[in-house]
């Protein structure tokens, strides 16, 4: 049985990653999920605790369209640092036991942490497999 991490925001409900996710299954029938979203960085015109509201909504809501549209066994959500590679590192470390991460960016041009070289740091600083899925971008993706 794999365990995955699938660190996504803007990204949460994309079709893309539904996709992926059904891949992983058909690879791996037992496979286990746990859905990441970092809060989203510096927003100045929202108020205190606003950016961790937004990050659960998008956590439970891809959770639930992970198991309704992918029928995946999500074990846990979580609301991560704004910081995608701190959120992931503290996921890993209170929670280990990940096999693999599965990052949902949205394309080249438009990501924020593609611009951050996310997909590299974090396989070189955790040593797991990284499976990254552009999403496209929609009008519902956004904050």
């Amino acid at each position: 049985m794999s365990r995955y991490l699938v660190v996504t925001h803007q990204t949460a409900l994309s079709p893309d990653l539904h996709r992926k996710v059904i891949a992983l299954i058909a690879e791996d029938p037992a496979a286990e999920f746990a859905v990441l979203v970092p809060e989203a960085p510096g927003l100045t015109f929202t108020w205190e605790g606003e950016t961790v509201d937004v990050a659960r909504h998008r956590a439970d809501a891809a959770k639930t369209a992970l198991e309704e549209v992918a029928r995946a066994r999500v074990f846990r959500t979580a609301v991560g640092a704004p910081e995608p590679l701190q959120a992931i590192a503290d996921e890993l470390l209170t929670h280990p036991g990940y096999d693999a991460l599965v990052v949902c960016t949205l394309p080249p041009g438009v990501s924020r942490w593609l611009k951050l070289d996310l997909v590299h740091r974090a396989e070189r600083k955790f040593g797991l497999r990284i499976i990254h899925v552009v999403a496209e971008a929609t009008a519902q993706a956004r904050p």
